[in-house]
């Protein structure tokens, strides 16, 4: 059992009857989480499990989860697009964001008058970091009129300087629901790239980008084609632009997902962040994930402990100025009513 909130987070055992309320849960990730990491990782989701019917909460959890996290004690996973719709239709008292400090201000803007937890302060996002509310203004100032997209892959300061928000998955549709013939897109330059080759709007970048996406290069796709014939390749769209163009599918998260479980490949490389491939193969052992790793390291802050922590003592909360979280609610709020 979880010892009382508030007190320092000890070591929880292994016991037998864990195991045997854990073992369906064992069975499904065995071929993703190795047998030596399993009696470290059971005993925090048994608590975990059983903290969020005490404290009437939802694991939100993004697909870069690791698979103990994702597949173990989430209630509601995906996308940054999937976390923010699903935030809002939310009915729990507190929500828990396995994901960065983007997406839970976001599930904040979202579910104003709810807990919102984020497990380790720290997880933050290089695209975030990127941009100021004091660069959008610059923006604005320089190209009067111009109306500003803005990734969620930002801070709360940030959207609240924006007209609306996009995800990766919905950015080309956001822009051309716009109706304009030029627009601001920040802060990342590639998926300002990849919208631009897809739309016929005069895109206005913000030279951001992510420090996952940025690092592959076409050069890997050879060389993981070279090493595994007939392999499927599919990019995230903030790779840069060779990555995409040697890629066979170019999608978000969300989009990879629907694409893999529509073409179902005998091989596939994921052009992404790692401990998608991992989630991914869980749900589809016939198909072999080749796994060259480039992991986020801001991802990897939030851990079971960490979600078994935040639950016993309902902190870290996200708290936003109530200013800035009215402005920045109308472009996320915008964002979702373009379907």
């Amino acid at each position: 059992m979880p010892h009382a909130p508030g007190r320092d987070t000890e070591i929880l055992a292994y016991t037998p009857q864990v195991a045997a309320r854990t073992a369906a849960l064992r069975d499904r990730l065995a071929a993703v989480v190795p047998d030596e990491e399993w009696p470290a990782h059971a005993p925090e989701i048994d608590a975990i499990l059983r903290l969020k019917q005490q404290r009437d909460a939802v694991v939100l959890a993004h697909n870069y989860m690791t698979p103990e996290i994702f597949h173990g004690v989430s209630d509601i996973r995906g996308d940054s697009l999937a976390l923010a719709r699903e935030a809002a239709k939310s009915e729990a008292a507190v929500l828990v964001v396995a994901g960065v400090h983007f997406m839970a201000e976001t599930a904040k803007l979202v579910n104003p008058d709810k807990t919102v937890l984020i497990p380790d302060r720290r997880a933050g996002c290089s695209l975030a970091e990127s941009i100021t509310a004091a660069d959008v203004r610059a923006l604005r100032a320089a190209h009067p009129g111009v109306p500003v997209v803005t990734y969620v892959n930002t801070s709360a300061a940030v959207k609240a300087e924006s007209d609306i928000c996009c995800t990766s998955g919905n950015s080309v549709r956001i822009v051309e629901s716009l109706g304009v013939p030029r627009v601001i897109m920040l802060p990342d330059r590639f998926l300002a790239d990849y919208v631009a080759r897809r739309t016929a709007v005069e895109i206005i970048p913000w030279p951001g980008q992510c420090e996952v996406h940025e690092r592959f290069t076409e050069e890997d796709i050879h060389t993981m084609r070279r090493a595994v014939p007939g392999v499927a390749v599919v990019a995230h769209p903030e790779c840069p632009r060779d990555v995409l163009e040697a890629a066979d599918h170019v999608g978000s998260t969300a989009g990879m997902i629907d694409w893999l479980k529509r073409e179902r490949p005998a091989s596939v490389f994921l052009v992404t962040e790692c401990s998608m491939s991992d989630n991914v193969a869980a749900e589809m052992p016939e198909t072999r994930f080749v796994r060259p790793c480039t992991l986020c390291p801001h991802m990897k802050r939030i851990t079971l402990t960490g979600i078994r922590r935040a639950l016993e003592t309902l902190s870290p909360s996200v708290d936003l100025d109530a200013e800035t979280a009215a402005r920045a609610r109308v472009p996320v709020e915008r964002m979702l009513a373009v379907r």
